[in-house]
């Protein structure tokens, strides 16, 4: 078969692209890069940012900026990054609420989480731990369900729609409590009138809730996590303590705008899993009691698909729709 010259014309063409896809790949990063966190500083989320950043930077030997880009559940943000260039400089930090669970909250959501952004590695994972000011008259969940229907507790919510929030709507159902339901714009702003007393009850992830456990300004009464936790002593479980198999957390992961080139992907894949399973990252993060999780690229989006699916049931059950 012979070509003719449009067809060499057209072969020549496209392996130019290729080749420029390959160099611009090749030369990542020639710039500083830029982490977006989509909830206000102090959260689980930025905590992790800023421990990986400066490791990071040191790695692709490239300045690593973390930038906080609050509101909206993190919609905000995780939509900045959605609409950013896909060439690997603007990345996304995030836990499930922007990304598995907003789908199902908001009727209107300027992004699509499935479609906009592509994973590059899921990094830890916090259970959540429910904790009341130390005031509240209960040292178990089975005292605060009963003190519950007698008093009126107000609920501390991170953000309507967040994974907190559908905690302990699912905990409240599941154990027949009864509570108020008070919205905050962040995690650090509920843990603050929570420790202040405005708010009785919170769940919240543990990396950024157990300081205030351990200075004594927060009382623990359960762990959202099938096992224990040595670092609060002998708290029981949520699950122990008659709501059988309940479980939830906080998870945070990369990402990246969709089209961002494969070979930048997998580049910032080995860095990170590198850099969040080194001994310091580990210790660092286990002594606040998350957990170092890493993936691939392809099992990250698996996860964010089956995390999308079960919590649409809870908002479903609990009817939480938001414009």
């Amino acid at each position: 078969m012979t070509l003719n010259r449009r067809d060499l014309m057209l072969g020549a063409v496209g392996a130019s692209l290729l080749a420029g896809h390959a160099s611009a790949a090749d030369a990542w990063p020639s710039k500083p890069l830029r982490i977006v966190v989509p909830y206000p500083p102090g959260g689980s989320s930025d905590i992790i940012a800023r421990a990986i950043s400066q490791p990071l930077s040191e790695a692709l030997k490239q300045s690593v900026i973390v930038e906080n880009r609050a509101g909206a559940n993190g919609n905000l943000g995780a939509d900045l990054v959605a609409k950013a260039p896909g060439d690997g400089y603007t990345l996304l930090l995030c836990d499930v609420g922007a990304l598995a669970i907003s789908p199902s909250v908001y009727t209107k959501l300027a992004f699509d989480p499935s479609k906009d952004l592509r994973g590059v590695t899921m990094l830890a994972y916090s259970p959540h731990l429910l904790v009341v000011h130390p005031s509240v008259q209960a040292n178990s969940l089975k005292e605060l369900v009963a003190l519950s229907k007698k008093s009126d507790l107000n609920f501390a919510v991170t953000a309507t729609g967040s994974a907190p929030h559908l905690a302990g709507v699912a905990l409240e159902r599941a154990s027949g409590a009864r509570w108020q339901y008070v919205p905050y714009k962040g995690g650090v702003q509920a843990i603050q009138d929570t420790v202040g007393g405005q708010t009785q009850v919170l769940m919240n992830g543990m990396l950024a809730t157990l300081p205030h456990v351990q200075s004594g300004k927060l009382k623990v009464l359960g762990v959202s996590k099938a096992t224990r936790m040595p670092l609060i002593g002998d708290v029981p479980t949520i699950a122990e303590q008659g709501v059988t198999g309940f479980e939830s957390g906080t998870w945070q992961g990369m990402l990246a705008p969709r089209g961002t080139p494969e070979a930048v992907i997998q580049r910032l894949n080995k860095e990170l899993v590198a850099i969040i399973r080194s001994a310091d990252i580990r210790s660092r993060l286990a002594g606040q009691g998350a957990e170092v999780v890493t993936m691939t690229p392809v099992e990250q989006e698996q996860f964010f698909n089956k995390e999308r699916a079960r919590w649409a049931k809870v908002v479903d059950a609990a009817q939480i729709k938001l414009d």
